[in-house]
């Protein structure tokens, strides 16, 4: 049996846990200790002294990839050895160092090591595949690759599975993320999810692992998804930049095919008009540094007698100075080309939008285009 230790500290450990172990070791001086000679020890015993020697100068080390068995064997080693001499122990730190500085390159262990490297190289599409060919089988700590999973690969699991496992799965994760997702299950189902995590303080840690394991190769298994977005949100962002008359007429064949559907494109739509119901005074001066002013004034002149209170709701929300400065500048545009202002309105939704996505921005919850 021999397994690779996982990287210990910037490098790999190339020292390996196998051969015949165990034995006493005395202090220098000690009968069989030898002041001038290191003692002969098996590998698995040279990687004991190692990782005995990084715990104590306080490196944090990572083994929980290894196999239970492997780290059972490390900690069975560890238990058996006493105490080792300095001769040894400078041996054993040189032939480390010695292994370590001929290592050229280290590729991952296993299947799943080597898709992580790849991850962003090739597409979610042929790792899958890949894993379904080889047959998926999940290995290092499911839980923290579960976390780090979009909270909406997981609110399916809270909703599907069992109120146990459910229960297990929230308190293994932050608490703003499981106050998230919980807030988003029907109130029964939340309540019921909520008092089991009371009763999880009893269940075993290997099953706590075995449930990680489970949900890890399930949510691992789940196909690739063709679009990153739904699509109420893919309609909704179309939509966002088509003409007002464009977006009507499609919104109204909406409501002839699928009225649910066309309701949830509503609301994600964010135009022009929906500005004073959608967005907080405080954030108009964000939008007004991202616009270039000569657009703003050209979107505001364009708009200002059709919409006016989009028009005071900015300028209100903005200094006096600046607002006059844009007051006198759109009086001095005159009239505006439709096609000027539309082009001026896209660019300050644009802005929005790219506010939102960075955080700066949030937008309230809206209800019908009144456009």
């Amino acid at each position: 049996m021999s397994e690779t230790l996982p990287a210990i500290g910037d490098g790999a450990m190339p020292m390996t846990l196998d051969g015949a172990g165990g034995g006493d070791f005395g202090l220098p001086g000690a009968p069989g200790a030898s002041r001038h000679r290191p003692r002969a020890l098996s590998r698995k015993q040279k990687a004991a002294i190692v990782v005995r020697l990084l715990l104590a100068e306080g490196v944090k080390l990572k083994l929980t990839d290894l196999p239970d068995s492997i780290q059972s064997e490390l900690a069975q080693q560890m238990a058996s050895m006493r105490f080792i001499d300095r001769v040894t122990l400078k041996s054993v730190i040189d032939e480390f160092v010695a292994e370590i500085e001929d290592v050229g390159l280290s590729f991952p262990h296993g299947l799943e090591g080597a898709l992580t490297v790849l991850d962003g190289t090739i597409s979610a599409a042929t790792a899958a595949r890949i894993r379904k060919a080889k047959g998926f089988s999940f290995t290092g700590d499911p839980w923290q690759t579960i976390a780090a999973l979009d909270p909406e690969r997981l609110l399916p699991v809270l909703e599907e599975e069992s109120i146990e496992v459910s229960a297990v799965l929230l308190s293994k994760l932050k608490v703003s993320a499981a106050a998230d997702l919980i807030a988003r299950l029907p109130g029964p189902r939340a309540r019921r999810v909520a008092y089991a995590v009371s009763l999880t303080g009893e269940i075993a840690p290997e099953v706590v692992e075995r449930i990680g394991q489970s949900l890890a190769e399930q949510l691992e298994a789940q196909p690739a998804k063709a679009f990153a977005e739904g699509p109420v949100e893919r309609v909704g962002a179309i939509l966002n930049f088509t003409p007002g008359a464009t977006r009507d007429d499609v919104l109204e064949g909406l409501d002839a095919e699928d009225a649910t559907f066309a309701e949830e494109v509503r609301k994600a739509i964010f135009t022009f008009a929906n500005i004073p119901e959608r967005i907080d005074p405080r954030d108009v001066p964000k939008i007004t540094r991202e616009v270039d002013q000569a657009t703003l004034v050209t979107a505001l002149a364009g708009t200002q007698d059709a919409q006016p209170e989009v028009i005071e709701f900015i300028l209100e929300a903005i200094s006096k100075r600046m607002a006059e400065q844009i007051r006198e500048e759109m009086t001095a545009l005159g009239a505006v080309k439709p096609k000027e202002a539309e082009a001026a309105v896209s660019a300050v939704i644009t802005a929005i939008r790219e506010l939102e996505a960075t955080g700066e921005v949030l937008l309230k919850a809206g209800g019908d285009d009144d456009e």
